[in-house]
């Protein structure tokens, strides 16, 4: 029997249910810059990476709106949030706010800033601006 046991190695996709995806894929390309295909109703976006202990080895990360059709509806009130990488937290809150979009709430940790938003549909949206590291 081995000792090594099997883990996740990344993150696959992140699936959001959505009344009205068409709306939600615009207000995110709009807002957070996020540009979807579309197939049979659902929009994606497709992240490419590589891991650190397979870096030939190409893996996405997929970021989808499905039509909420009942077949996986999310619990009541939703939970979670999706936490998006930003290069400069100000510049996009801004933008942001220029739009009629405050944020909820803001912090900063020795690693990063970060700021909180809610999409049209309700869904908790975490933007992190990683920081650089201290000496």
């Amino acid at each position: 029997m081995s000792d090594e046991r099997e883990i996740v190695k990344g993150i696959g996709g992140v699936f959001i249910h959505a009344d009205d995806p068409a709306a939600l894929a615009a207000w995110y390309e709009k807002h957070l810059g996020i540009t979807t295909g579309s197939y049979d109703g659902t929009y994606y976006h497709v992240y490419p990476w590589r891991r650190d202990d397979a870096p030939d080895a190409r893996l996405t990360t997929t970021w989808a709106i499905f039509p909420n059709n009942g077949e996986r509806v999310l619990p009541t009130p939703r939970s979670g949030i999706v936490n998006y990488h930003v290069d400069d937290l100000d510049a996009l809150l801004g933008q942001l706010r220029e739009a009629g979009i405050e944020a909820e709430d803001r912090s900063e940790e020795t690693y990063g800033r970060f700021a909180r938003i809610t999409d049209p549909e309700g869904n908790r949206i975490e933007l992190y601006q990683e920081l650089e590291a201290q000496a």
